[in-house]
């Protein structure tokens, strides 16, 4: 089924897919999947939660980010900042102020708790899969001062990716926009459930990453959860099944009222 598309207020075509919710389901909150860094819509995650949500009559939104999958504009230009637009974007255009779950993979789950500190979004609840918030400042610290020369000379790093036959393009503007867009600085005390799940065997991203991030989004809904085998990709069927029941978990809880305050 080809995407349908929305122009965003700031110029990106957004291209998504929105399976709208059973009318006798209404008070259940939207769903809303946030993809990782240059993946798109149509991945496993992405597709398997539609599906429940198809038979649990919720709500349901995947959508690419400008420079991924069918949305327009070039990935090289893109910021987390600037996608966290497009998510707001997107979930004002189809949501409005109806109560969203946000379900974020990887650099997703850093864009949904940009959302939340920014509170332009109604958020029930916040599922990370594989969370990697401040990702970029990661890639900094990791940086030779070879690397730093190249990045400092050329405007961008191209570094090997595990996913495909191209390096990753990173941009001095990612890296710079990243520290202006980090949620791990300060302390905040959440309201909203939030729950980290993570593969111990994650390669990509430490799962000490969600104990940090825990650390610094604390509440009575937020947990941390280590799956002992899982990867960085956390998309085999029993991940699939642990994701279900925590969206489904979320899904039915009675929040009254969704609240962030920094300390």
């Amino acid at each position: 089924m080809k995407p349908s598309h929305y122009s965003s207020p700031h110029g990106i075509r957004i291209a998504y897919h929105y399976t709208p919710g059973k009318t006798e389901r209404v008070g259940l909150p939207g769903v809303v999947f946030l993809g990782g860094f240059r993946s798109n819509m149509n991945g496993i995650k992405a597709r398997y939660l539609e599906q429940i949500c198809k038979r649990h009559g919720q709500a349901y939104l995947r959508f690419d980010y400008s420079g991924h999958g069918c949305s327009s504009g070039t990935f090289e230009d893109g910021t987390i900042g600037s996608w966290a637009q497009d998510a707001t974007d997107i979930i004002d255009h189809i949501f409005g102020q109806h109560a969203v779950i946000l379900v974020g993979s990887s650099m997703g789950g850093w864009i949904a708790l940009r959302l939340l500190l920014n509170r332009t979004v109604p958020i029930r609840g916040i599922i990370g899969i594989a969370a990697a918030p401040d990702f970029t400042r990661d890639i900094w610290h990791r940086m030779s001062r070879q690397d730093r020369k190249i990045l400092a000379r050329n405007g961008y790093l191209e570094i090997p990716s595990d996913y495909t036959q191209e390096p990753y393009r990173i941009s001095r503007t990612l890296l710079e926009d990243g520290e202006q867009q980090s949620v791990l600085s300060k302390t905040c005390t959440i309201q909203v459930p939030l729950v980290l799940i993570h593969g111990k065997q994650d390669t990509d991203i430490s799962w000490k990453k969600a104990d940090d991030t825990a650390s610094v989004f604390n509440g009575p809904g937020t947990r941390v959860i280590l799956v002992e085998s899982g990867d960085h990709r956390l998309s085999e069927p029993e991940n699939l099944r642990l994701i279900e029941n925590e969206l489904t978990t979320l899904s039915n809880l009675d929040i009254s009222k969704d609240q962030c305050r920094t300390e």
